[in-house]
């Protein structure tokens, strides 16, 4: 399969709109910066991510980052390809296997929200992580004003724990972060209804 510039090795897909995900790795610096580039205001009106990548040599330290977090089994991070074109992606941003919990996040272009490609890549990374290693706590953390994120946390069938109260400063102010997980149980129990409706 040719995407990018290369050859995707692993891929899995989303569904039949032509949605991918795969890895996104080093060598990938450079349509990822392509990526940031084209909804970097959109990327960052709520989360650092546009921020860690502003030139080739930044992004693929960020990508690096992320290759020797997933080599340590610390984190991992993928990208969303439609179309053959890189549009957003999912991580672990935190990944404690012997503790039995992660934290999952996501970022999307402007030009493809609302097309479900969080929901569904998210999905499988939580199916990863319950069912493949065992983790029990999956966390979510959203900034309060983003009524998107909270949209997908609660489409996942994930419950909100609590605020966070002015814990991160962004946008010249302090920002409040919602807290959301799901526990391997009610992540099975959701799967199974889903599957039925």
């Amino acid at each position: 399969m040719r995407a990018g510039g290369g050859y995707a090795m692993f891929a899995i897909l989303l569904g039949d709109d032509g949605a991918e995900l795969r890895p996104l790795e080093p060598w990938n610096a450079e349509e990822y910066l392509t990526h940031l580039d084209r909804s970097r205001d959109h990327i960052g009106r709520y989360i650092g991510l546009a921020d860690a990548a502003t030139d080739l040599d930044s992004a693929r330290a960020f990508l690096q980052s992320y290759a020797d977090k997933t080599a340590a089994d610390g984190g991992r991070i993928y990208g969303i390809w439609l179309d053959g074109t890189l549009v957003g992606g999912v991580l672990f941003r935190t990944f404690d296997a012997p503790a039995g919990t992660c934290e999952v996040g996501c970022w999307l272009e402007e030009s493809v929200v609302g097309r479900g490609l969080v929901t569904r890549a998210i999905r499988v990374l939580i199916d990863w992580a319950v069912n493949d290693r065992a983790i029990y706590r999956v966390e979510w953390l959203a900034d309060s004003a983003n009524a998107a994120s909270i949209k997908a946390a609660k489409r996942l069938g994930m419950a909100r724990d609590g605020v966070l109260r002015g814990s991160y400063a962004r946008g010249g102010g302090r920002r409040d972060i919602e807290v959301w997980s799901v526990l391997a149980p009610d992540w099975r129990k959701h799967r199974e209804t889903s599957a039925r409706g």
